[in-house]
């Protein structure tokens, strides 16, 4: 008890009290800037962050959080993301804030899902910078190209199932109806006229509900809009489990925030691997909305050609 009443008062006196807004906007992000208990972290590519970057902010490029190419949605091993927040000065203390580049709606999926996985690494205190670093700009906010380096720390986390769907759970979970299966795609994917390079069949989860991702903004913006969230979800059963997926758990990410974060429901988990990872499986699970056999062969050519040698 002396111990725990210790640490609260220590967060205390660093000015947390576990309250972190999910979105914040670039004006909201500014006056916490210098602030030794918040951490900014720019997911962009190296050469992007080198050439102007949110000031103090650290780079942890998108790809450091990602699986491999024939899995991109699985996580990381542990050690892999624990060196990589220990890298970052990550403890339960800091209030993390995730930046991506702010292109689009797919590039806030991004930081969606680096949001997630520290979140599943035990962290509370996070937030999203609301249209990244091209919002940030357009604010007319400094940038500069300084280094920073910061102390690493020695957090150990530990991964929070609650948060993770596996296959074999989002199997049963079909199976028995106990959970409702977002599919965060954009339709042509959900109902089966295409795939993801790496998925072996075209089609969705069965009975799964497609939810697309860039439903939460106007346009192709990258800026969330939160009652466009708090509006989709009145259609998800909130006395059900919720589960998001996709193709690599990227856009589903955007799904997961909206729900969780955004909308409050009590019980949503990501399923990483997403339909990569479900048409991997060998014995076939069942899906919905998959062509037939010409049409699979229409795809698979059409991907074949688009593909960059």
């Amino acid at each position: 008890m002396k111990k725990i009443l210790v640490f609260a008062l220590s967060l205390a006196a660093a000015g947390l009290s576990f309250a972190a807004q999910p979105l914040l906007t670039p004006a909201e992000l500014k006056p916490l800037l210098g602030n030794p208990s918040v951490r900014v972290i720019d997911i962009r590519d190296p050469k992007s962050y080198a050439g102007q970057h949110i000031p103090g902010a650290v780079n942890a490029p998108y790809g450091k959080w990602r699986g491999p190419a024939t899995n991109p949605g699985e996580l990381p091993e542990l050690p892999k993301l624990t060196a990589l927040v220990q890298s970052l000065g990550l403890t339960p203390a800091t209030h993390a804030v995730v930046v991506s580049s702010g292109a689009d709606s797919t590039d806030f999926g991004a930081s969606a899902r680096v949001y997630w996985t520290l979140k599943v690494l035990g962290l509370k205190e996070l937030s999203i910078l609301n249209g990244g670093v091209k919002g940030w700009a357009q604010a007319g906010l400094p940038q500069d190209n300084a280094a920073v380096t910061v102390a690493a720390s020695t957090y150990a986390p530990q991964l929070d199932a609650s948060l993770i769907a596996s296959r074999e759970q989002v199997a049963q979970k079909a199976a028995n109806d106990s959970a409702v299966l977002v599919d965060a795609r954009p339709a042509d994917f959900f109902l089966g006229e295409t795939r993801h390079q790496a998925a072996k069949l075209p089609g969705t989860l069965e009975g799964a509900v497609n939810v697309e991702h860039s439903r939460f903004f106007n346009g192709n913006s990258a800026v969330f809009v939160p009652e466009k969230a708090r509006q989709a979800s009145s259609s998800i059963d909130a006395t059900k489990e919720a589960v998001a997926f996709c193709n690599t758990g990227h856009w589903a990410a955007t799904d997961w925030f909206a729900l969780s974060e955004i909308a409050g429901h009590k019980n949503v988990k990501l399923y990483p691997g997403s339909m990569v990872d479900w048409t991997q499986d060998a014995k076939g699970l069942p899906m919905s909305n998959v062509p037939g056999r010409a049409k699979q062969l229409l795809i698979d050519a059409r991907l074949w050609s688009e593909r960059t040698f």
